[in-house]
């Protein structure tokens, strides 16, 4: 049995996954729920009603917790526990997520953006083990990042760095979903792939997507027919790619990491998105830090929100026995 335990929890734009998870990263038992849309007090409560059923499989007593750890998506400030206004969580504005979590659950809690939580568990456990300096990408729904640098969470001085999908990379692209135009959000990410593919129907390109209901286009559907020949769908992908590329060259310029982790959903189109992605980052990094840099696949899979989130809470909560 792990020394020390955590409830996690993974919110996303979705779905929102609450766990237990030890202090050797393994996770105990979890759930996964759809993400209420009643806002944050309804996935407070769906958090709160999750968290015995978690336990009791975990066979971990309540008293035992260091705490529960939040990831969720930012913009936040890790230290207030304060989500500002996320673009996958409607109704979502300043609120105190943590803040409702130690009123609802009676524990300790802290928050972090949902990325930087993965971060911290792909350094931890995953395929950042031992290394110093990484910056994780996740690509679904949305897209979101995390700077480890010389071994810690780089947060910057508002607590809101490594928002990666906010990177403008089109000058006059189109709108992200934060509203603001020509980011990497609204170029690569799920939402935007399903987007793009809406917009080839609307201009009556040919693509078998068109046999599709709307409510099924998606970035899966669209790597299916690409992977089967669509024109257009290995377009939408092309460009998608192109956009990551383009935020990865910027990256590698900037930070000069060892490694980049890419992770999330969309990622799983392989080579439909690494193609294009390998071929960007090669015209516009630097070649001495694009030669130090290894990019490589995400290891935590599903699992990264919550042990990132265990993470947090092994990081910055005191033991049961400290807490009083």
């Amino acid at each position: 049995m792990a020394a020390r335990v955590a409830l996690a929890v993974d919110i996303g734009g979705t779905r929102t996954r609450i766990g237990v998870v030890g202090d050797d990263g393994r996770v105990l038992a979890h759930r996964t729920l759809p993400t209420p849309t009643g806002g944050p007090d309804a996935v407070v409560a769906a958090v709160a009603g999750a968290a015995a059923p978690v336990l009791a499989e975990a066979g971990v007593a309540r008293e035992a917790l260091v705490g529960v750890a939040a990831g969720a998506p930012g913009p936040l400030d890790p230290r207030s526990g304060v989500v500002f206004e996320p673009p996958n969580l409607a109704g979502w504005r300043d609120v105190p997520l943590r803040a409702l979590l130690e009123e609802r659950l009676g524990l300790p809690a802290a928050v972090e953006n949902d990325a930087n939580a993965a971060a911290l568990g792909e350094a931890w456990v995953g395929a950042g083990r031992g290394v110093a300096d990484l910056i994780y990408i996740t690509v679904s729904t949305g897209v979101g990042g995390g700077l480890i640098l010389g071994g810690e969470l780089y947060s910057g001085v508002s607590g809101t760095a490594g928002e990666v999908g906010h990177m403008t990379v089109a000058l006059d692209g189109p709108p992200c979903f934060c509203g603001r135009p020509g980011h990497l959000e609204g170029l690569a990410s799920g939402r935007a792939i399903a987007r793009a593919a809406r917009d080839a129907l609307a201009r009556g390109e040919a693509t078998s997507l068109r046999h599709l209901p709307p409510e099924e286009l998606s970035a899966r559907t669209v790597a299916e027919a690409a992977r089967a020949g669509d024109a257009v769908a290995r377009t939408i992908y092309e460009r998608a790619g192109t956009a990551l590329g383009a935020a990865v060259a910027s990256l590698v310029n900037l930070l000069n990491p060892s490694l980049i982790i890419l992770g999330g959903g969309v990622m799983q189109a392989g080579d439909l998105i690494m193609a294009p992605l390998r071929r960007a980052a090669r015209e516009r990094a630097f070649a001495r830090p694009l030669a130090a840099v290894r990019l490589v696949p995400a290891a935590l899979g599903e699992d990264a929100g919550l042990v990132g989130a265990a993470a947090v809470a092994f990081r910055r909560l005191p033991p049961p026995s400290a807490g009083g």
